[in-house]
Order: structure tokens, then sequence, then C-alpha cells
């Protein structure tokens, strides 16, 4: 199989091999490669040590970005590339990372320590593909499987365990029987992985197309992350709008809302507190008053923990306490909610409406048209630069103090009333009309 790769990396692999050192892209380029995509990443693995390969590639500009694991990282016309000497990981005591690494002149070697089949192979233009442990065939089986055996290769890098889910997500694969079963036997050492490290391959999970499908699966993977949410498991709802238990309702709401990082945090907790609020009425029906701010602590201490930005933390608890807003397909209501929430993140409630529907008892379906109306609304909105805030009222505090209105918290609750006489439609939105209005209704 010929593979097409970058002249950068051409050139790197050449001027290596020109010294007498061999030379190959390793990893996931090459798994990307095979599978049609294009990769993130070209990384390189070689016989050189480190300082050989400085002194192969001697006047290029070279970083020193881990020497300690044979890694230099070479920049070519802007690009990137890691360049890493083969070697064997020794002993693993934090199932972490390897106390120490040994350097070998063995490509299969090195190829031996690396996580999964399809990310265990190597490539030269002029030698193919390099696969000693079955990744092309994997990869034409849409198979995960670890290299080697899953139980030791899991407990020497307990984030492997997420790295396969995430490409479970992402690529739609299935995971090996042994390699699946090692990942729920262990999962208990993701305990000793650092939220940061847990944080980015979650996220990567997330936004996978196949998100759901994976945590349908792998629930206790789910619930070793979060166990906050576990009671959704086996959480009923005994209620007309419901056909799902909690926790399939939220998998089915992942699987409706777009991979967006926001929207699929908010879907997996939006419902994250109705264990906490169960009640049954006298006919038996459930009911979850308050679940949505209940769902806001169990997400907040959640996204807390995982150590997740500022901007990812708020919005997301925001589009959790909101998540069922009654929505009224008016313009008025709309230019309310655009002056409340901001356009990105109505459109974001919209989202999250409109796949929450899709997970309920489908005789709801029919509410789809009101989320589509206000959406619709929405746009003419935009586009027609209708107003909707105070940013967009054709009047200001100067005009109002220019008019004769004293300095003052007057101020600020007269032109919040012309905003909503404008909103409802009482006026239009020019100086000429806002200054009449206040002259009839504020004299």
């Amino acid at each position: 199989m010929e593979i097409s790769i970058p002249k950068e990396a051409l050139c790197l692999l050449k001027q290596l091999n020109d010294q007498g050192w061999e030379a190959y892209l390793v990893g996931g380029c090459v798994r990307d490669c095979v599978l049609g995509l294009t990769p993130d990443d070209w990384d390189i693995t070689t016989s050189a040590l480190p300082h050989q390969i400085k002194s192969a590639l001697s006047g290029m500009r070279i970083l020193d970005t881990g020497l300690k694991h044979g890694t230099v990282t070479a920049i070519l016309d802007g690009k990137a590339f890691e360049i890493t000497t083969y070697r064997r990981d020794g002993v693993y005591l934090d199932h972490r990372r390897p106390e120490q690494v040994s350097f070998t002149h063995s490509l299969k070697e090195d190829l031996a320590r690396r996580d999964f089949t399809m990310n265990a192979m190597a490539y030269h233009p002029t030698y193919g593909i390099v696969d000693v442990f079955g990744g092309l065939d994997d990869l034409s089986h849409k198979t995960i499987r670890c290299v080697g055996i899953p139980a030791k290769r899991l407990q020497e890098d307990a984030l492997r365990i997420l790295r396969a889910l995430r490409f479970a997500s992402k690529l739609g694969f299935s995971i090996e029987s042994t390699t699946a079963h090692a990942i729920l036997k262990y999962k208990e050492l993701l305990s000793v992985i650092a939220a940061e490290r847990l944080q980015n391959e979650l996220k990567k999970l997330l936004c996978g197309p196949y998100c759901a499908t994976v945590f349908r699966e792998f629930s206790g993977i789910c619930f070793e992350l979060f166990p906050e949410i576990s009671p959704m498991l086996e959480c009923q709802q005994n209620h007309p709008y419901h056909i799902y238990s909690v926790w399939e309702h939220t998998l089915h709401a992942l699987e409706a809302i777009e991979p967006q990082l926001l929207l699929r945090l908010a879907m997996l907790f939006h419902d994250s507190g109705k264990p906490f609020t169960k009640t049954t009425d006298e006919n038996g029906i459930d009911h979850f008053r308050g679940h949505a701010q209940h769902s806001v602590r169990v997400a907040n201490n959640i996204l807390h923990r995982l150590k997740f930005d500022r901007h990812t933390h708020e919005q997301t608890l925001k589009l959790i306490q909101y998540h069922d807003l009654p929505l009224t397909p008016t313009l008025p209501w709309v230019k309310r909610q655009l002056n409340r929430f901001g356009p990105e993140t109505f459109l974001q409630l919209l989202s999250i409406h409109r796949a929450d529907i899709l997970a309920q008892h489908p005789s709801l379906k029919h509410r789809l048209a009101i989320v589509e109306q206000c959406r619709g609304l929405m746009e003419q909105i935009l586009e027609q630069q209708q107003c909707f805030s105070l940013r967009h009222l054709a009047v200001n505090g100067h005009d109002l103090l220019s008019y004769g209105i004293p300095a003052g918290k007057q101020i600020g609750q007269i032109l919040h009333q012309l905003l909503e006489a404008v909103i409802h439609g009482s006026c239009s939105n020019t100086k000429e009309d806002l200054l009449q209005y206040l002259c009839d209704h504020f004299q």
C-alpha cells in the first residue's frame, strides 16, 4: 500500500536514511492514512539516538521535547514532526508511565510497546507498511485490540482504557472481547490518572459520532468517571412523556445532539438530578420537579473535579439549568430570550430541546415544530437586525440625559422599559418614536 505523505516528512525520512539510520512514519498517522483520513500529526520513529538525529538533521530547527524518552521535535516549514528513537519501555509502577526506557535497534520491539494493533504500524515509502501485530486486519474488521496481553497493556497505562473508548467513539469500531473484558476489569485504575489527562480524552470521546453507543456498552466506565450519575441507570420514568429510563433517555439524547463539546456535556448531565428528585403521585406517575437545578449541582462537581476551563464549565451549567425552558414561538418571546441569553446560547438551547424531544415518547415529536418555529424567528430577527438588546436600541443614556432625565438609576430603568416597548411592538425602534414614547409615558 502506498501512502501519500507530506514533502516535509519525506525530507526528514530521507535525511535520516542518507545518514545510515532506519526511519519510519509510525502510529496514528499510518492508521489514519489506511482509513482514508487526514492525520493531525506525522510522527517518525528511527534507529538513531537523539544526538544522532540532531546530527543527521543539522541545519534544521530541533527542539528537545522529550530527551528522556528519546524524542526530539523537528520544525520544517513551520510544521512540527516528533522523531523518537526505537525504544523498550521499562516497568510501569504508577499505571501511567514507565520508570525508564531503553533504546533498541529493533523496530519490532518499538512497535510491541504500543497500545493497540491499529496504532502499532509503521510506514516507509520504499518498504511499505510494517505490520507485525495484525493492525491492518483489525482495521479491515473495524476492531480495537490491544497489542499483546490486554490486562498487561492496560495496567501499564490506565489511560489506554479511555483511549480505547475514544477511538471506538470516533471510528465506530468494536472493541475486541478480551480487550473489552480487561477495560471493565481494570476500570478502577482510572482513579490514578490526572484530571487533565482524563478531561482531554473525555472531550474527544464525547465529540465522537458513536459516543452514545460506547457509553451504552461501557456504562461501567462512564460511572467510574462520574459516580454521581450512576443512579440514572436504574431510574425509571413512569410518565406519559417517556419510554426510557433516565440513562437510556440520556443516551438517545446524546445520539440526537450535534457533536459539539458544550452540547454533549450538557446532554450527558441534563437529567442527572432526576434520581434525586423523583416522586410518584397517587396515580403512579413519576415527577422530577426541580431536577434541572439538582443536575446543575451534579455537573458542577464533575466539571470542577475534571478541571474544565471556566467558559466550558459555566456555559455547560447554564445549558443544563435552562434545558427545559418552555418555548413560545412568538417574536416578542424569542427577542427576550436573545436578549437574555445571546444568539449563541439560545441556539444551543434550541438544539438541546430538539434532542430532548427526540429522546422522549414518539407522541411528542409534534413539539419539534415549535423548536423550528423559534429557530426560524431567531434567524428572521438576526437577518433583519431587529432590536432585541439595549445595544440595538436607537436611543442611549446620553439621549435621555439630553432629554432632561436626571442621571441615576432611572436612566437604566427607562432604557429597559423602552426596549421592552420595542420588543413588544408598542413602539418602533427609531430615535424619534422612542423619544415620543418617552414623552407620552414618562412625564
